[in-house]
């Protein structure tokens, strides 16, 4: 019991240091805005992008490591242990849904009248791509990796996806309500580490894929808010206002594997 009130902890505090270096990496362009400084530091837009990338890559290097390192590989089999022992009889879909409640959460946000950062189109397109980055990743690394889930139902257990894809989620409600308030982004990041922790509950993952899944997911979305202003000028640069503009956005599924291009209309 105490190894699982720990692993718990460690995992609690793992994905909360996440929104923590995030609203941190924030907030690093708002300081410093009236002092006069002689050294030469990076503008506050590498700062801020540098920060942000510490806590994931840190979490996908922990995932690597347990793949190989005795202490940690134990520490996965000991927290499994813990909890099929003082939940023998647990399982639940939960998880199967909860992990795309922020980007429910950010359309239901503005069809409410709270607007985040982006119009419909953009957003869409935008978590478009990190959906592609996630589960491109993802899915390739589970067929690298081969390692075998908990439950011994196959061998695609490293990364989480289901993790991945809740992380992925609260990342895009982060960044799109980060300047409207950091709550949102706390209850995104609230329901990402409950699907995390559901999984390894539903004996399917290891503590380290959950975590690993977790920075794959937020990488993923960081990526698609970086590439997006190129993407933008080149899908919609011929674009006039009061016509509805159409292009043509790749897609993947991860449940029956199929990757392909849909063609969207988006008014403007």
């Amino acid at each position: 019991m105490k190894k699982m009130i720990l692993t718990t902890g460690l995992a609690l505090g793992a994905m909360t240091s996440t929104l923590k270096a995030q609203m941190k990496a924030d907030s690093l362009s708002q300081t410093d805005k009236d002092t006069f400084h002689l050294t030469v530091t990076p503008p506050p837009a590498i700062r801020s992008t540098a920060a942000g990338l510490v806590v994931p890559a840190v979490m996908i290097g922990y995932g690597f490591a347990a793949l190989n390192m005795h202490s940690l590989v134990d520490l996965n089999h000991s927290t499994s242990k813990e909890l099929i022992e003082h939940n023998p009889d647990f399982h639940t879909s939960i998880d199967n849904y909860l992990q795309y409640a922020p980007v429910a959460a950010v359309y239901a946000l503005n069809l409410a009248g709270v607007h985040g950062k982006h119009n419909f189109r953009d957003r869409t397109i935008i978590l478009g791509i990190a959906a592609v980055f996630t589960a491109g990743s993802v899915e390739a690394v589970k067929h690298i990796t081969h390692e075998m889930r908990p439950d011994g139902s196959d061998n695609l257990s490293f990364p989480s996806g289901h993790t991945a894809t809740a992380f992925a989620s609260a990342e895009f409600l982060r960044q799109e309500y980060k300047d409207v308030s950091p709550w949102y982004g706390v209850a995104g990041y609230a329901a990402a580490t409950a699907t995390g922790a559901l999984r390894m509950y539903n004996n399917k993952h290891w503590f380290s894929d959950v975590v690993a899944g977790a920075g794959f997911g937020i990488l993923s979305t960081k990526a698609a808010y970086w590439v997006y202003p190129w993407i933008q000028r080149k899908l919609f640069k011929n674009s006039t206002n009061g016509h509805a503009a159409t292009t043509v956005l790749p897609y993947y599924n991860a449940q029956w594997h199929s990757a392909g291009l849909s063609v969207v209309l988006f008014p403007r």
